[in-house]
């Protein structure tokens, strides 16, 4: 069977996919948190342990929610980084939107990433938002509406949808959920 590296799957390589991800150096992130380079070092090949309070610090350093750090549940051996169980999904972000999501891809070390959406009825986005990223989404069961750019698309089970580096905003007005898979790359959670 094909071996992985012991350190996929882990907070440490997660925190340092997502670094690299946003350009930050070892030296440039310490900075920002206000520790040493051999700390973050360390944290990043698992051999220190941050506290709450470190990953707090290191997800608005990220810029990701604190939820995504925790919840690194050990898969059995012959799973790890190949299998996610839908009881063993990471929650991401707040859901104070009336979106709530969960990772599915097994860690953050791969060039993308998967995540499974539930769009609440009536929800909206607040704010749109452009990120650095290709993204394109598949809609399961529901509609929803996006503005992507200057154009404006209704998608329901089925559809799919991209977008590139583009303004986007979506909206489920609808009386029912909107459930979508996403893949986003790079890894921006």
């Amino acid at each position: 069977m094909h071996q992985l590296p012991d350190d996929l799957g882990t907070l440490g390589a997660d925190i340092r996919a997502l670094r690299k991800t946003r350009g930050l150096t070892l030296s440039d992130m310490a900075d920002q948190l206000g520790r040493s380079v051999g700390w973050l070092s360390q944290v990043e090949r698992d051999m220190s342990e941050p506290s709450i309070s470190d990953l707090r610090q290191i997800g608005k350093v990220l810029g990701v929610p604190m939820s995504l750090l925790f919840g690194h549940s050990r898969a059995p051996a012959d799973e790890q980084g190949y299998v996610v169980r839908s009881g063993a999904r990471r929650p991401m972000g707040s859901g104070e939107e009336g979106l709530v999501e969960e990772l599915l891809s097994p860690d953050l070390t791969d060039d993308f990433e998967m995540v499974h959406s539930t769009f609440q009825p009536r929800s909206a986005m607040q704010v749109p938002a452009c990120r650095p990223t290709q993204e394109v989404g598949y809609i399961i069961s529901g509609q929803l509406d996006l503005k992507i750019g200057d154009r404006f698309f209704t998608v329901g089970a089925g559809d799919s949808f991209r977008f590139r580096g583009e303004l986007y905003h979506w909206a489920n007005p609808y009386d029912t959920p909107a459930v979508a898979i996403w893949v986003i790359a790079p890894p921006v959670y």
